[in-house]
């Protein structure tokens, strides 16, 4: 046996104890003492000599140690007395059956939670058991990180334990027809969770609706809350109140529509003494009558010395589970924080839960010795909760709970989950919910008009932006000219003579003419090659033209001879380009208007001359094409995908945005508590958010066709359909990233991330067909590809919904809709874990 005492200096007068101490060792210090025969007297003695002692069976093989005798000693030490007798009770265990813990506020019963691999997990539960009865007010006291949240999260459904049970107010958490998470219960996070743009009245009506409660309900109660809590006036603004204001304001909402079970973090933090215990004294008035059963966290220690228990947590275990009072006079300290520091040393020194030995050991010690010390059968026993062998629930000792009413109590809820009905299958909602939510939201955006419109108008100037600075031919390029039709004085003084009619001389400059009509280039003369090849090289001009001196008799010739022109002719007959073809949008662009204007300038020049002017023209007859324009601009292939990138990329941006703030400020959190569903928090925004959408896409609209007149050729309807579709894809894509992510830095760098992903492999900016075959079959399946292709099918070619390119695009981004939902509903369901 393996005996670990700390010793009772207040015991030392008696001859028995000083022995016992002269025999283990100095006082007020932890010893550890190895028999080999385990006695009664060594037991009864140390038990009562210290203020705590531990006993842990050893292997007898291993440690060489005979069995211990049968107990045989039946004296027990008359001044042991009743101290004794509750020593003995404390380390009882009773066997606790489901319907003694249902008849609980809460019982936690072997609670385990990790985190993390299953090769290095994070232990945040370890096997603990807490029970709190009902009509109590009871104080959870640890360190930051030793599991208080996670405890409180698990009790309240909105995180499950890896093993172990609990039950809350009479059913599981999260089960059908337990009302948890729902208005059961009333909780206040340690953040404010509160919107600073709606009033008090507003905030209290909110709170009111999700937990069920009427508006004359919510009316009758908010002038005695603020009351009671020193607030200001029902119209004053969240946003305006101090810190402990909006602290009070967050426990006036938790308090509002009386739950039976209260969870409040931190309520008192901010709060100054005389208002502190005003809120103390309503707790203990509100569980009086035991309709109502406190959990508190606080970091006043020593002001839960008004909690009727306190559990004293470290490390994911309780090390004590007992009333202030108890705890006080067990430990013989003078304050709570004192009674922690010691238990923490305790378990900093390796002590374990009590083993089944030392409940063996006592049953047989208190069999043999005294038979007045077993418990009366009517007696209420209690469960060890903590690590040191704590009492918890109705126990002879503890402090008496005022619940001296004749309350009724509530029915409890069925102790297994009822199956689920038909009609069960359609209830998706509640419409209380649903308006509460709904009001809110829109209560927001009036409220904060400027960001609102921000939000409208922030796609109105994206597509002012593109249709002026994107598609439009490039103009005013400088093109150096080599003439050497012109002697060097023209050059220099950029005369360049130009004819008339069948005039065949300086065709050269009848030529440069037709390239300042085009209004696209200006044209610069130099008298040598290596000028004009030099303004290229330097990057002030785009493109050189080199002419022949004899260049117009030898085009007059190259036009005689036809197939017997010499090759000296047909050479002095070409025009000379050298180009910087560094971009090619400039490079093409150049290169097809100066061939457009020799074209033209030949067709004139034969028709000057009366020869039939098809003669010049390239043997390739281009008739009016099937769809689009014989010059089709840039602007219009990539209108289709700018107006869904848009339209998709907002609304990511907007959805994800308002999701993730009332996550942070814990809003989110606090309605899911409430009763709220995910389900209802997703259509509560689709709703808003679609609103806004839909503002959104007709101006963007409005001002791409109606003020700039890009093409379309279609239906309007589908365009307006489809961009719609398009930007309900978006908002789905925003709650998928809300639910992933948990600050507003992540979310937007995922949307970034996948900005350019879509834009660069959906045929937005490029075909698809110019793509490498991977990207290209990859493309097939992004959110933006069919739903473009379709769009520019409708706008260009004038297809309507039968054709299979355009029905794919509504189809494709249906497809995606439904798989955003499901991952989003899926995430909000069970990422808490």
């Amino acid at each position: 046996m393996v005996v670990i005492c700390f010793v009772n200096k207040h015991l030392l007068a008696s001859s028995n104890c000083v022995d016992f101490v002269r025999h283990v060792g100095k006082q007020n210090t932890i010893h550890i003492m190895r028999v080999k025969e385990f006695t009664i007297k060594v037991l009864k003695i140390s038990l009562y000599c210290c203020d705590y002692c531990i006993v842990e069976k050893m292997d007898a093989e291993s440690e060489g140690v005979p069995p211990a005798h049968p107990l045989q000693e039946t004296t027990v030490i008359d001044h042991v007395g009743n101290n004794f007798v509750n020593r003995k009770r404390k380390l009882m265990t009773q066997p606790s059956t489901v319907a003694v813990r249902r008849q609980q506020a809460v019982c936690v019963r072997r609670a385990h939670k990790t985190y993390g691999t299953k090769k290095n997990p994070n232990v945040v539960l370890d096997g603990l058991n807490m029970t709190v009865p009902k009509g109590t007010i009871y104080g959870l006291l640890g360190a930051s990180g030793c599991g208080k949240t996670t405890l409180l999260s698990c009790i309240v459904g909105r995180r499950r334990l890896n093993s172990g049970e609990i039950w809350v107010l009479g059913g599981k958490p999260g089960s059908r027809g337990s009302g948890v998470p729902g208005p059961r219960i009333g909780y206040m996070p340690q953040e404010v969770a509160l919107y600073g743009e709606f009033t008090i009245r507003e905030t209290l009506f909110y709170f009111g609706w999700i937990n069920d409660m009427t508006t004359d309900d919510v009316e009758e109660k908010i002038d005695d809350l603020l009351k009671m809590l020193q607030m200001p006036h029902a119209e004053s603004f969240v946003k305006t109140l101090s810190g402990g204001q909006q602290r009070r304001m967050s426990l006036a909402a938790a308090l509002l529509h009386e739950p039976e079970l209260l969870i409040l973090d931190e309520p008192t933090v901010g709060v100054d003494p005389v208002l502190r215990q005003n809120i103390w004294d309503y707790l203990v008035e509100i569980t009086r009558f035991g309709h109502t059963t406190v959990i508190i966290t606080t970091h006043y220690i020593d002001e839960t010395r008004q909690a009727h228990l306190i559990g004293l947590m470290r490390g994911g275990r309780f090390l004590a589970e007992e009333s202030p009072n108890d705890l006080l006079r067990q430990y013989h300290a003078e304050s709570l924080e004192e009674v922690f520091l010691k238990l923490s040393v305790l378990q900093n020194m390796g002590k374990r839960r009590r083993s089944s030995i030392a409940t063996e050991v006592i049953e047989q010690f208190r069999a043999a010795v005294n038979p007045a010390l077993e418990m009366a059968p009517e007696e209420d026993h209690s469960e060890i909760s903590g690590e040191f062998g704590e009492v918890t629930i109705k126990t002879p000792h503890m402090d008496p709970l005022p619940n001296s009413g004749t309350a009724t109590a509530p029915p409890l809820p069925p102790e297994e989950e009822p199956p689920m009905k038909f009609a069960d299958y359609f209830k998706v909602c509640k419409w209380g919910h649903m308006y509460a939510l709904l009001w809110k939201n829109f209560l927001w955006m009036t409220r904060n008009f400027g960001v609102m419109a921000f939000i409208l108008g922030l796609p109105v100037i994206q597509i002012i932006l593109f249709c002026v600075a994107i598609g439009h031919d490039p103009t005013l390029l400088k093109i150096a000219v080599a003439n050497h039709e012109l002697d060097s004085q023209q050059a220099i003084a950029q005369m360049c003579p130009t004819t008339k009619g069948c005039n065949q001389t300086y065709l050269s400059c009848r030529y440069i003419e037709y390239l300042i009509l085009n209004k696209s280039m200006i044209i610069t003369h130099y008298d040598t090659d290596e000028k004009a090849y030099e303004e290229v090289r330097r990057g002030r001009a785009w493109a050189a033209l080199v002419f022949a001196s004899n260049y117009s008799d030898s085009l007059v010739q190259r036009t005689e001879d036809g197939q017997s022109a010499e090759e000296w002719t047909i050479e002095a007959s070409d025009v000379a380009v050298r180009m910087d073809m560094s971009n090619q949008q400039i490079g093409t662009l150049l290169w097809r208007d100066l061939q457009y204007a020799f074209f033209s300038f030949i067709q004139d020049l034969l028709t000057d001359c009366e020869i039939n002017p098809t003669v010049g023209r390239v043997p390739l007859r281009w008739n009016q094409p099937v769809y689009g324009d014989r010059e089709p601009n840039f602007t219009d292939f990539a209108a289709p995908g700018v107006i869904l990138t848009i339209i998709f990329f907002l609304s990511v941006a907007l959805t994800s945005g308002a999701m993730i703030i009332e996550k942070n400020e814990g809003i989110m959190e606090r309605c899911l508590v409430s009763g709220v569903t995910g389900i209802e928090i997703l259509l509560s925004h689709v709703v808003t958010q679609y609103m806004v959408m839909v503002f959104q896409t007709v101006l963007v609209l409005l001002f791409s066709f109606a003020i700039f007149g890009l093409t379309n050729h279609g239906d309007m309807t589908y365009v307006v359909l489809l961009t719609m579709l398009t930007g309900f894809c978006g908002m789905c894509f925003g709650f998928v990233i809300s639910c992933v992510v948990d600050n507003e830095r992540n979310a937007t760098y995922l949307a970034m991330g996948s900005f350019l992903p879509i834009v660069m492999l959906c045929g937005i900016i490029w075909p698809v067909e110019g793509m490498h075959w991977l990207p290209r079959f990859g493309s097939t399946f992004l959110p933006l590809t069919l739903s473009t292709e379709a769009l520019r099918s409708v706008l260009q070619r004038g297809w309507h919904i039968e054709n299979p390119k355009v029905y794919w695009g509504f189809l494709s981004t249906s497809i995606w809709i439904a798989i955003f939902l499901v991952i989003s509903i899926l995430l909000l369901k069970f990422k808490k874990g």
